[in-house]
């Protein structure tokens, strides 16, 4: 006879409580609060099995994500698989500034004065994965159109799931980056590239060993995806259009250099929770 507390303690010598906890409650379709109320309760033998077998996967470092099958973005939980990256909560300082990039082009100011600037109305996310940021920018912006492209296939597939369950209209395109974009333009794209360089010893430890490789590393120094995006983006950017990227914490300098190379203006670069410039972008001039 197997109880909540047991399965807890018993877990918690091999993760930390809020894991096992997690593990718990989705073996149990049970939220954490009616595991510390119920802590008396004895599983069946089916959701020990389960929860043990789910313990010791986390053990040998599976990301509790896929685990689960879901995470968290923006509020939102999104499906998640070995398929896809895992989203991060660094990612959500793209929609950050998308959205202010609509009010921006919205014209509203401090003042509360307006004018007839057009708002955002295309939008792109390059290398979608779970499409968590497409999905989440057409929800909240919902006059807008949205387009997510991926190279791969399987990616592809859990987005369309998420952006049918969370009832978000966004296109989904299979594209090597801008490759079947060809004539098409934007008012804004962002992307959360691969950007870890490919010897890197972090890909072999934690929950990156799992993540799907091509969407972690890109080249030497780990810049090769982004320089393909950057020298591509003007050309698929309407005018005033602006183009935002993800990066590693020891690229803003070069990052810098590749979009004022491709002739983008207005350059800006964000920093993260920690500090770390994270987030760059800049604008095609008008």
């Amino acid at each position: 006879m197997t109880t909540v507390a047991m399965a807890l303690a018993a877990a918690r010598t091999k993760l930390p409580a809020n894991e096992a906890r997690l593990l718990l409650g989705h073996v149990t379709a049970r939220p954490a609060a009616w595991l510390m109320a119920h802590d008396d309760d004895v599983l069946d033998e089916d959701a020990v099995l389960r929860f043990a077998s789910l313990v010791a996967r986390r053990k040998g470092g599976e990301p509790v994500a896929y685990l689960l099958g879901y995470r968290e973005f923006y509020g939102r939980e999104f499906a998640v698989s070995p398929a896809v990256l895992i989203p991060r909560p660094e990612t959500e300082m793209l929609v950050d500034l998308a959205l202010a990039q609509k009010v921006m082009r919205s014209g509203i100011h401090a003042d509360g004065a307006g004018d007839t600037a057009t708002t955002l109305t295309r939008i792109l996310d390059l290398g979608t994965g779970s499409g968590c940021i497409a999905i989440t920018l057409a929800l909240e912006i919902p006059s807008a159109q949205v387009c997510a492209v991926d190279a791969s296939e399987a990616a592809l597939l859990v987005a369309g799931k998420n952006a049918e369950r969370l009832g978000a209209s966004v296109r989904l395109l299979q594209s090597d980056w801008f490759g079947s974009l060809s004539g098409e333009s934007f008012d804004l794209i962002v992307a959360n590239p691969p950007y870890i360089a490919e010897r890197d010893p972090h890909l072999g430890v934690e929950d990156l060993r799992y993540e799907p490789r091509p969407a972690l590393a890109s080249g030497v120094d780990g810049l090769d995806a982004i320089r393909r995006i950057v020298a591509d983006a003007p050309a698929h950017l309407l005018a005033g259009g602006q183009l935002w990227l993800e990066h590693g914490y020891d690229q803003a300098v070069a990052v810098r250099e590749l979009l004022a190379a491709a002739g983008l203006c207005d350059i800006e670069q964000h920093r993260d929770v920690a500090g770390i410039v994270r987030v760059s972008g800049g604008r095609l001039q008008q």
